[in-house]
């Protein structure tokens, strides 16, 4: 009974979601424009906003159709100038939209806000404990593994790259937005309070099915990082006029850690930005390597990521999914240490940049190229649309797997420099192949388990779950020396 009354506050605030982006009407003025824009950029942006102004839309996707076509048009004939200072980007563009939305929305977006949590929070909980046992049964499914990830890469491209296209949703976060930080509700604000929410919900759901201590330890911490260091702490610092900081966060996960535009704003913070780069740094150089010798990989992976942490409970109905063949296994080791070669180039180049104030390399190698291509092949399409979208596709840990430049630079630390590995009784094993079904990062563990050999695996990230499914006990994590 619990489950059906789940499923039902569930679907209503999917819903109410989706017809929120009917409850709003749009009318952009001269004086939105003003607002948003410095003299030269208005007087370029009314020329060529002109068929759009002062006209009234009844929906949301004709009125960012009209915006962005119109936009697009203009930035187009301003890069055949290289006037590049009065082009207007994605974020101003949202704004612009944002600014000239009236209608129930936004007459009624602190009721709608509570009453979305409500449903989500409440329905996830019901659903989570409604259920005896947990099952399967429908993530096996590939039809609606298929649908659902499509809903996942959809909603991960119109965040990316359409984002005034879901600019209703967004509105709808203003109230807590301007609650932690007295400003109004971003594209990423919206999309961090929906992951916090998500890592929150689905955490509790891992801890009711993963009942051991360790596993209980290390989704709390994760719930503890994601809600404190990525989400309050940022926003709060952002009210006290400061940079937002995810401290936990680390390049080159944070491969815009070094851009001159970051690095600019980090100077400009005084000893606090100052603080901020020292500890970037140092949790790189420092930090990352000392925890790696005694503890793995599992520290940040599977104790501290953001991206852990979503894949880890979110992601935790498809970790069935992660392939555990010989080939995967190359295609793995083929991409993931290429990825972090080309980061530490892209951000030797930004950095020369940022020093010397020249963007070329060596004559022909363009820094700022490099990480534009970077940006979007890797930090958006790789780890947000692939990483995240193609979990019901291909596992929860894609992104961790195959792409993440961290994940290899801590691999190759534990690989060959750290205490912990997994050790097994090959004695005892009786070859259910439990622990390789639930692996996430597609090791075949099972194998290991047999001969008896210890599983020092640079990929994996301690998550302990083929520990914890083994009936047998003949799996264990340790901390050895090397």
């Amino acid at each position: 009974m619990l489950r059906k009354i789940g499923i039902f506050l569930l679907s209503g605030a999917f819903v109410l979601f989706f017809l929120s982006l009917w409850m709003n009407k749009y009318s952009l003025s001269k004086d939105i424009l003003s607002k948003y824009l410095n003299p030269d950029q208005n007087k370029v942006a009314q020329e060529y906003l002109k068929p759009i102004l002062v006209k009234e839309y009844n929906y949301s996707w004709d009125f960012a159709y009209a915006l962005s076509s119109q936009i697009s048009l203009m930035n187009h004939d301003l890069d055949q100038k290289r006037d590049w200072n009065n082009k207007i980007y994605e974020d101003t563009a949202l704004l612009l939209m944002k600014d000239a939305s009236f209608g129930f929305l936004i007459d009624n977006k602190e009721i709608l806000f509570l009453l979305l949590l409500s449903l989500i929070f409440s329905g996830g909980l019901l659903m989570i404990f409604g259920v005896r046992a947990p099952s399967k049964r429908w993530y096996n499914n590939k039809w609606w593994s298929s649908i659902l990830g499509l809903a996942f890469i959809l909603f991960y491209v119109l965040l990316y790259f359409f984002p005034h296209y879901i600019v209703n949703w967004i509105l709808i976060f203003d109230p807590l937005s301007e609650f932690l930080n007295g400003k109004p509700a971003g594209r990423w604000f919206f999309y961090g309070t929906l992951y916090t929410l998500a890592v929150l919900v689905m955490g509790i759901r891992f801890i009711k099915n993963y009942k051991s201590n360790y596993q209980k330890f290390r989704t709390f911490s994760l719930i503890f990082f994601q809600l404190c260091f990525a989400f309050i702490i940022p926003e709060l610092l952002s009210s006290m006029n400061l940079p937002a900081i995810d401290f936990k966060n680390m390049w080159p996960l944070d491969y815009s850690f070094f851009f001159d535009y970051r690095l600019s704003n980090l100077l400009k913070s005084g000893k606090f930005g100052v603080f901020v780069l020292i500890w970037g740094i140092l949790l790189f150089v420092v930090v990352t390597p000392m925890m790696v010798y005694f503890f793995g990989k599992r520290w940040y992976c599977s104790w501290v990521c953001g991206c852990g942490g979503l894949a880890e409970t979110l992601g935790d109905p498809f970790r069935h999914l992660s392939n555990s063949s010989q080939r995967a296994w190359k295609i793995e080791k083929m991409l993931i240490y290429p990825i972090l070669g080309f980061s530490i180039l892209m951000t030797s180049g930004v950095i020369y940049t940022f020093i010397t104030g020249s963007y070329t390399i060596l004559g022909f190698v363009n820094t700022d190229t490099l990480r534009s291509i970077y940006g979007f092949w890797i930090g958006s399409i790789f780890s947000g649309v692939v990483g995240t979208g193609f979990y019901p596709i291909m596992g929860n840990r894609i992104w961790c797997r195959f792409g993440c430049p961290l994940a290899a630079y801590l691999g190759i630390l534990q690989k060959f420099k750290s205490k912990f590995r997994i050790t097994s009784n090959g004695g005892q094993c009786i070859s259910c192949g439990n622990c390789t079904t639930h692996c996430e990062m597609g090791i075949d563990v099972r194998a290991y388990a047999q001969k008896g050999e210890d599983i020092v695996r640079a990929s994996c990230v301690g998550c302990g779950i083929c520990a914890t499914v083994c009936p047998r006990g003949v799996l264990n994590l340790e901390n050895l020396n090397p």
